[in-house]
This record gives C-alpha cells, structure tokens and sequence, in this order.
C-alpha cells in the first residue's frame, strides 16, 4: 500500500494531507476524502483512509488547520468558528482537497465520496452543500448546523449523518433543524442516532479529554463504519 504527504494551498494557508492507496490493484476506483476531528489530522484518521484503501478505495486525509493547528480546546474551537464563518474557509479547503483525490491516476472522478468526523463531519456536510460533484457524504458524530444551508437541489450524493444521543454538542433540537434543511434542500438523507453514545463514539482516546458527553462506543463505532460501506456499495456497487 502506497501512502504519501500532500501539500496543498489555499490563498496564503498551507496544508498537508495524507493519501493511501492499493497500487496493487487494477484500475480506477472511487474515491473517499476523509476529514479528520477538531484536534487536527493525525493517526487515527490515517487508520481509516488504510483501511478504506484495504478496501479497494482511494483515501485522501484532508488537513483543515495546516500550520494554524490549535494547541488547546480554547483555540480549537475559535480555529472552527473561522473555518465555517469565514472565506476562504473550510468549504475552500475541502474543495481544494478534493481536486487533489481527483486527481490521483487510481480515482474514477464519477465516483467520489466524502466522510468526517466530528467538525471532519461538518466539513463533508458543507462540502455538499456548496453543490460538490459527491456520490455520497456521511458524518460522524458531526455538527449539523451551518451558516448557510443548502439551496434546493445542491446536494447531489446521499447524505448519511450519524450521532449519539447523547452527544451534547449535538442536542435534538439541531438534528430537528438538519432534518428541515434537508428536506428542504431535496436531498436523499438518513440519519442513525445511537443509543448510549455521545460525541466522538468512534475514537478510542476521547475519554482521556475528561469532557463530560466524549466517549469512546465501541458498538456504535463498528456500526457506524458498516453503515458507511453499505451505503457505499448502494452508490459505487463492488469495489
């Protein structure tokens, strides 16, 4: 298996992302952008682009903080207020990121996915709503809210968002207002909501922030993943 750094700009920001592919298989196949939690782009996300390239996918981790990587919640959180604010912002990065798993010689670009977790998941959300040529898009434990919602028919892939009952960054009435917006906007969409888990379900180390509502679910983060392949195999059919 193939995995490459990837610098890539927007306006004067620079960005690494993360690429992993099986060279070994033949020819073109979908590709899936990962976008990784608050924290910054690191080992845990790169664990599921290897397994997504396993699978006969074309991972690609975008970088949404680059050199402004936050050292402390206080700064992650004012970095994702400006991201999702502000432009250029992170429907800019992504969209940049997403030209770059386009344009691995191994993508078919009619075939392209975007996934994230937590703001990872709110990034792949704004990604479609800004009308991104996707064929699906899922969040995990992703925020829901957004500045600007979708425009009917802007989104184009099949939306799969996934959230703990618990979460407290996530409370009902923001799953209530997403549902509206989507309905709204026309999309195909399913939401899972998991009962005994809260926010970042799928990371193993999230306990050790102390936050009241971050834990690690194992069973909701095995069932989230294969929610995400079953509706990968809807869209692309067998890798």
């Amino acid at each position: 298996m193939k995995t490459q750094d990837i610098e890539y700009h927007v306006g004067a920001e620079r960005y690494v992302g993360y690429l992993a592919v099986d060279e070994a298989r033949p020819g073109k196949r979908p590709g899936v952008l990962l976008s990784h939690e608050g924290g910054g782009l690191g080992e845990l996300t790169k664990t599921f682009a290897r397994r997504l390239a396993g699978l006969g996918y074309v991972a690609f981790c975008l970088d949404y903080h680059g050199d402004q990587r936050p050292t402390d919640m206080g700064q992650v959180m004012a970095r994702l207020g400006k991201l999702i604010s502000e432009t250029p912002g992170i429907r800019e990065i992504a969209t940049t990121a997403l030209k770059i798993l386009t344009d691995q010689p191994q993508t078919d670009p009619e075939r392209l996915a975007a996934i994230g977790y937590c703001f990872g998941g709110t990034t792949s959300l704004e990604l479609a709503r800004s009308g991104a040529d996707l064929k699906a898009v899922v969040g995990f434990h992703s925020g829901l809210a957004t500045p600007r919602p979708a425009q009917p028919g802007a989104i184009k892939g099949k939306v799969l968002t996934q959230i703990g009952v618990n979460d407290p960054i996530i409370p009902p009435e923001q799953r209530i207002a997403f549902e509206q917006e989507m309905e709204s906007a026309g999309a195909d969409w399913r939401m899972i909501v998991y009962g005994g888990a809260g926010h970042s379900f799928t990371n193993p180390d999230v306990g050790a922030m102390g936050r009241p509502g971050f834990e690690y679910h194992g069973p909701s983060d095995e069932r989230s993943w294969r929610a995400m392949l079953d509706l990968f195999e809807e869209v692309f059919g067998a890798v």
